[in-house]
């Protein structure tokens, strides 16, 4: 077996931001952004789309993609987990005959995904045979030790009392998930091998590059990065 395939899962219902896969970002609908990456890599010997939705299905068409597929009904609701839409984005493809040994999940909302970070994780997870992923990471902007909740009087509690004074230089890094791509061997992601795992390497990206999308004020905070990424580097 081998070669790669992405998978950019990109259903139609979303409701936080309504039609966010393919509302327009700086001219382009978002999902073209995704895959624009994935192509101009050239690491991929197909670049696919799941998704429920015939105009997002459409959009993707024109951006390059391939539909191979419709995805059920039951992995386009809220409850639908990436690794069961990968899953059975696997085993449609096989179906039809594709093998692949690694295969990425991008998502459809990463704007700032680079091909030089997805050539970096393939790279990575090829000179590791023990590792089952390589996916996109990036530092927390505050010592996570220091965090706070409001309880229910209004009023704050250290989530970490016992690190209340120490100085923030002794405080260990701590990351987390940048939501923007997934590179797994296939037979880990048919296996259910855990993501979140020491199965996992971590491929670390900028801060600047990152931003959940998931509400009106992450879109507004996008947009307002992409804008000075783009004039620094002369992007349209």
């Amino acid at each position: 077996m081998s070669g790669c395939i992405a998978i950019i899962p990109a259903r139609g219902g979303s409701k936080r931001i309504p039609r966010k896969n393919i509302r327009l970002f700086h001219g382009q609908p978002m999902i073209a952004y995704s895959i624009r990456a994935a192509l101009d890599s050239g690491l991929f010997d197909r670049v696919v789309v799941s998704t429920d939705d015939a105009e997002i299905a459409a959009v993707a068409r024109e951006c390059g993609a391939e539909i191979p597929f419709v995805r059920p009904d039951d992995l386009s609701d809220d409850y639908a987990t990436s690794m069961s839409v990968v899953q059975h984005a696997i085993r449609a493809l096989q179906e039809q005959g594709a093998q692949m040994e690694f295969t990425c999940c991008i998502y459809a909302t990463a704007p700032f995904v680079r091909p030089s970070f997805l050539a970096e994780g393939l790279a990575r997870l090829q000179a590791n045979p023990n590792a089952s992923y390589a996916f996109s990471v990036t530092r927390f902007p505050f010592p996570v030790q220091r965090g706070i909740r409001i309880n229910r009087m209004g009023r704050v509690e250290a989530l970490q009392p016992e690190y209340r004074f120490t100085r923030s230089q002794d405080l260990e890094e701590a990351y987390h998930d940048a939501a923007q791509f997934y590179w797994g061997r296939t037979e880990a992601w048919a296996k259910d091998d855990l993501l979140f795992s020491e199965l996992s390497i971590p491929i670390v990206l900028p801060r600047y590059l990152v931003q959940d999308i998931d509400t009106v004020e992450d879109w507004k905070c996008a947009e307002l990065i992409y804008t000075a990424i783009a004039a620094r580097d002369n992007l349209p």
